[in-house]
């Protein structure tokens, strides 16, 4: 888990500037972005993520909205070139709930989503 110093980071700066593909959820890029927590166990995202943060997963089933829903996360990337189901694209649309995605690896796209939420206030 990782939380941002950056004030004014939203998933629309965050999918401009990593280049993330958008499945669904065009309409709510204006949430902020609190932080990240990348993995595909869902009892552990349920356990340990928090609010407003991103969820990085190679999970492309409904259950992983559900729990993004609940745990007031702030969108779901999908790595490595995975697309979501046909249920979780309905299920995101119906809990507001963006899943992007990337075809970079886990490892990749958590260490720039890090970089770009803790970068120098200054920029």
């Amino acid at each position: 888990m990782f939380h941002k110093s950056h004030p004014d980071m939203n998933l629309a700066e965050l999918v401009e500037k990593l280049n993330l593909s958008i499945f669904s959820g065009k309409e709510a890029l204006s949430k902020s972005v609190t932080g990240g927590y990348t993995s595909d166990l869902l009892s552990d995202v349920m356990g340990h993520a928090g609010p407003g943060q991103v969820w990085i997963t190679l999970q492309t089933h409904k259950n992983v909205v559900a729990i993004a829903s609940l745990k007031e996360l702030s969108a779901i990337i999908l790595v490595k070139g995975y697309k979501p189901d046909d249920e979780m694209l309905s299920q995101s649309i119906a809990e507001r709930i963006p899943v992007l995605g990337t075809t970079l690896e886990t490892f990749e796209i958590t260490g720039h989503v890090f970089m770009l939420l803790n970068r120098d206030n200054s920029d």
